[in-house]
């Protein structure tokens, strides 16, 4: 069941202070910069950490708005949520309570890259998401434009060359101090919006961008390299002005899968279908006839590969057939948001290009798309507890980190909050490794790789993605997140159950074990081979495809009919165990290799080891904190991997011979 329901928001005054003489203190342990997907999370991850939490927004009742896709999940996508959720995060839950059309991707593949995924009711997820905030202890919220970061000398006994200690309000006098800041600034980091040939400031339709004084100490104060992205939404379009005869239906999953791993079933009772069509040879002519008209396609500021404009559709690939995806915006709302549209051309040219898809020949806009370009921080200046490297107590998560897409955004921003907090309660920071997570990988990619364009999450980008599925991510971080205080108590105990009765189950299938004379006897829907003369156990039955765990427990009932509750699971666990034990030494090996430690003092140029010069110039322009993250670097051949290992190994025993001799001289 739902774990809580939802208290109704009565009013926004009840989440917010609304000016800076409400505020009850002038001092916090953290605050966070910016209201979305990133923003939440992390303020939420911070006060479940212990610490004294501010989150400062521009418009309060724009907190958890989904500025884009009405959606949640997708392939990779999907696994980061129920990530984000096994460490108790919001956006899981979120999803279950406004979600209106639920449904698995890539069924056709196995469960590990399965992508869970929900079409939300945008009015629904805002509630929730507020709602969530207000019931939060140590969290205050308050609405307010960030002019500026508070800097100052460095700590001698950490490295970098600034320290943050807080921020300045516009027309207000007073600072506001804390310990770590987050920034998760979304689009708005000077933001410019683009329709036609119009440019105006801003992050959002009818919002402004950030203070140019927060870009102005990025880059000249703190000498960040910052770069510049681009992306866009599509037009919004009446319902009722759509042809559903002439586009295809394609309904949701019967039975709605729930992100959270603590809900049994989703708030949604009768779902809504989404619908199918594709572009025409007409739609291809409005787009070359309008590119002399179109200010934010003529740029050459990078946009999202994976997300692309309908123009840059067509310019890429001409002549082609392109999907558009009509899902609904709500269960009450009129519009729909036609997935694949997103545009930048005058509104008159945009319903021009609309009426050329038969489905939407009739079709009325709401509100046009448009374009919006903004900053981004080049991420390899961030360590993996997403905290910029030559400045102290200063955090970043989200699309100012160069990535694309609200679940990229939740998983930063949950771990920035998480490593805020560690800092302003004095604990040592923390980080996840790629071989635990998919939002290790997603860290990891961002500070050892950087971004030439948005980084989205795919399932090809985790090396071990048998083990990193969506059904065992409870299993893998919700006890290191209870150890690290952001995890409740009531969800660790939820999960220890899981795990024990888990353990159980498969031990009482290993203990299981049938002749091949016997297996056909029993379950001749089986087809086990002929010639295999050994016996069976009941994990490796359960790997045959024809055979659930309901139907060897229906034989079975005495032995197994008490674990019917996880039998999607266990079978899960059957099919890839074989993959698991494979992997299992290599990531012991790349484990081995995260942990060995790289100083952060390290004068690369001078390095008495064999690195090519190109090698010393992005190691040190990088500064990996561990030799696993050097690996990955692009430009780092195996060779310079070896070098620094010797080298690290050598400084090690020296260091351990030099206290040696110490011990002994006292």
């Amino acid at each position: 069941a739902l774990i809580r329901s939802l208290q109704p928001v009565r009013t926004i005054h009840s989440l917010v202070s609304r000016c800076i003489s409400h505020l009850s203190r002038q001092c916090y342990d953290v605050i966070v910069v910016g209201g979305g997907h990133a923003g939440t999370e992390a303020a939420a991850a911070a006060a479940r950490m212990g610490a004294e939490t501010l989150l400062v927004t521009q418009k309060i009742h724009t907190i958890g708005a989904l500025s884009c896709n009405p959606s949640l999940g997708g392939v990779g996508k999907g696994h980061l949520v129920r990530e984000v959720d096994a460490l108790d995060g919001l956006c899981g839950r979120a999803g279950d309570w406004a979600g209106i059309n639920f449904s698995i991707l890539n069924r056709s593949k196995g469960p590990a890259v399965w992508g869970p995924r929900a079409q939300l009711d945008r009015q629904r997820y805002r509630e929730f998401i507020q709602g969530e905030l207000r019931s939060i202890s140590r969290l205050t919220v308050l609405e307010g434009s960030v002019e500026d970061l508070l800097v100052a000398e460095p700590s001698p006994d950490e490295p970098g060359s600034h320290r943050v200690t807080g921020i300045s309000l516009e027309n207000v006098l007073n600072p506001i101090t804390a310990s770590s800041v987050v920034l998760t600034t979304g689009t708005f980091l000077s933001g410019s919006i683009f329709v036609g040939q119009t440019t105006s400031p801003g992050g959002r339709i009818g919002d402004a961008p950030s203070s140019a004084g927060l870009s102005h100490t990025l880059k000249e104060r703190l000498g960040l390299r910052v770069g510049r992205l681009r992306t866009g939404t599509p037009p919004r379009i009446v319902k009722e002005s759509v042809d559903f005869a002439l586009a295809e239906l394609h309904p949701p999953d019967r039975r709605p899968t729930p992100f959270s791993f603590m809900n049994t079933h989703t708030r949604c009772k009768e779902q809504v279908p989404c619908y199918l069509t594709y572009t025409t040879p007409g739609v291809e002519r409005v787009v070359q006839e309008s590119l002399h008209l179109n200010c934010h396609i003529q740029q050459d500021t990078k946009g999202p590969r994976y997300c692309p404009s309908i123009e840059s559709r067509v310019l890429r690939f001409p002549g082609r057939s392109h999907q558009v995806w009509l899902e609904p915006e709500g269960v009450t709302s009129d519009l729909l948001y036609p997935q694949g549209l997103s545009m930048t051309m005058p509104p008159e040219m945009q319903l021009r290009l609309i009426r050329e898809i038969p489905a939407l020949h009739r079709a009325e806009i709401h509100s046009p798309g448009y374009g919006v370009q903004y900053d981004y921080v080049c991420p390899t200046q961030l360590s993996s507890a997403l905290q910029v490297k030559t400045t102290q107590g200063l955090f970043l998560a989200g699309q100012i980190n160069g990535t694309t897409g609200y679940e990229e955004a939740a998983a930063q921003g949950l771990w920035a909050g998480v490593n805020a907090a560690c800092r302003a309660l004095s604990t040592p920071p923390v980080s996840l490794s790629r071989t635990e997570s998919y939002i290790g990988v997603l860290i990891d990619d961002l500070v050892c790789r950087g971004v030439t364009e948005p980084y989205r999450m795919f399932t090809s980008r985790a090396e071990f993605r048998t083990a990193l599925r969506p059904d065992n991510a409870d299993l893998r971080l919700t006890p290191k997140g209870y150890e690290l205080g952001c995890v409740s108590p009531s969800r660790y105990q939820e999960a220890m159950r899981v795990q024990r009765s888990l353990q159980d189950a498969m031990a009482a299938l290993q203990a299981l074990t049938l002749s091949t004379a016997r297996c056909r006897e029993k379950l001749p829907d089986v087809r086990v081979s002929e010639s295999k003369n050994a016996a069976l156990t009941g994990m490796e039955l359960l790997q045959y495809k024809e055979l659930s765990f309901e139907t060897l427990a229906s034989v079975f009932p005495e032995r197994l009919s008490s674990y019917l509750e996880f039998s999607q699971r266990l079978k899960i666990e059957a099919v890839y165990k074989p993959h698991c034990d494979i992997n299992k030494k290599e990531i012991e090996r790349i484990q081995k290799e995260e942990n060995m430690f790289l100083p952060q003092d390290i004068d690369y140029f001078s390095l008495p080891a064999s690195l090519s010069q190109e090698a010393r110039e992005i190691l040190d322009r990088v500064r990996p904190t561990t030799l696993g993250a050097a690996t990955r670097l692009e430009g780092i051949t195996p060779a310079a991997v070896v070098s620094l290992y010797n080298y690290v190994q050598f400084a090690e025993k020296k260091g351990e011979n030099g206290q040696q001799k110490t011990t002994r001289s006292k």
